[in-house]
């Protein structure tokens, strides 16, 4: 491991934090898949797993910047434990109720609720970074470049081990996991006291009203990384599409793989280096060579030749994520970081989920290589809005500077 990633991890508490966080955040890429292929075996029908799916999704994304809200208000612990403990309820009764075949109307409430105790854990992990970290010389990117890396190890292992348990073993078996791994990934992060960031609770007169949106840099951030997840979901669909068409479908997590592994590498290399550019600059930069990168893919009619060209692809991920964690840390209030932080992890969410149905409409219109075009329209658009709104979030991230010397 680069030294850069030896001095973090050598951070007093960080690989307790770090190890716990992994196993919490595991099941973010596998609860979405675990209904599907649970609720699909039950009813024979993937329109009804898709519903049921789409009503966690949507629930996950109303309440995790609230919960993240009060997290920053409260501390974490306060807030974990309940949460994680009732999302294992909530799955499990959405288990038995598939299993035991109940009516199929119980199966939206108990999703509702799976959603709604659903907490954005790679946010709070990044928030104890960012307390961890104050005072030393480590910079945020090096720990928003390491995290990078992690969530593509969780994008890339937790798809394939929810469908190997489902398929291999039972239909709730990795839906069973993936809940189990909240459940306990959760409650060993919240025992973790000696890293876990001060509550802030709110100060009459003092303190911020209305929540992290109504930060003017973050409302900009928040449509844009709203339009990186599109990018992402439809890569995934388009991904699998494209492979399916071309006679490769068992190789279709291999093109996947090329995409993240492009990603991680760049996140490697970018947490290694020191940069003497501004976060607003390397953001932009970063947004619009992804929208560069993916020019390519629509035009593409070979699966081999395509692996390459999905890795270089890849590569702009993570210097586009990086240095927008790190501009949303910089222009939120620490008070409210988690919050903050869960808004853009969510909007990523809103996002992929949006991405991935649109890619799939188009790749059954017209074909899996026109499917490419979703994201990079969409990397288009984060491009434009990035572009128009960069003033607005270089003025604030120089503001926030300022009072913090």
């Amino acid at each position: 491991m680069a030294s850069p990633y030896r001095t973090l991890l050598a951070v007093p508490g960080a690989r307790a934090f770090v190890a716990a966080g992994f196993v919490g955040r595991m099941s973010m890429s596998m609860v979405g898949i675990g209904i599907v292929l649970l609720v699909s075996a039950v009813t024979g029908s993937y329109g009804i797993a898709g519903t049921v799916s789409a009503t966690m999704a949507v629930a996950y994304a109303a309440a995790a910047p609230l919960s993240a809200r009060f997290a920053d208000r409260y501390g974490q612990r306060r807030v974990l434990i309940p949460l994680v403990s009732a999302n294992a309820v909530a799955f499990s009764l959405l288990i038995s109720f598939a299993l035991f075949e109940a009516p199929l109307w119980t199966l939206y409430p108990a999703s509702a609720l799976a959603g709604l105790t659903q907490v954005s854990l790679g946010a709070w992990v990044r928030s104890r970074w960012s307390h961890v970290l104050t005072g030393t010389s480590i910079p945020m990117g090096t720990a928003y470049s390491f995290e990078s890396v992690m969530d593509e190890l969780i994008f890339v292992a937790g798809p394939i081990l929810v469908t190997s348990l489902a398929t291999g073993v039972h239909p709730a078996a990795g839906l069973a996991v993936a809940a189990s791994c909240t459940l306990a990934g959760g409650l060993a992060f919240a025992r973790l006291r000696g890293t876990e960031p001060p509550p802030r609770p709110l100060t009459p007169g003092t303190s911020p009203r209305g929540g992290a949106f109504t930060n003017p840099a973050l409302r900009i951030m928040t449509p844009i990384f709203l339009f990186v997840g599109l990018v992402f979901g439809a890569m995934d669909v388009a991904g699998v599409a494209f492979a399916t068409e071309q006679g490769h479908k068992p190789l279709a997590g291999v093109l996947l793989g090329c995409y993240a592994g492009g990603s991680a590498t760049s996140a490697f290399w970018y947490g290694a280096r020191n940069w003497a550019s501004s976060l607003d600059r390397r953001f932009l930069i970063g947004i619009v060579l992804q929208a560069v990168l993916l020019v390519p893919l629509p035009l593409i009619g070979n699966f081999w030749l395509m692996l390459p060209v999905a890795f270089v692809a890849g590569l702009a991920i993570s210097p586009t994520i990086i240095p927008g964690f790190g501009l949303v840390e910089r222009v939120v209030p620490s008070g409210q970081l988690t919050e903050g932080l869960a808004l853009v992890s969510t909007s990523l969410s809103i996002g992929a989920a949006a991405g991935a149905s649109l890619a799939g409409r188009i790749a059954d219109a017209y074909g899996a290589m026109e499917s490419f075009l979703v994201p990079l329209a969409s990397s288009v658009l984060a491009a434009l809005v990035a572009l128009a709104g960069i003033r607005a979030i270089s003025k604030r991230e120089l503001s926030s500077q300022t009072i913090a010397e």
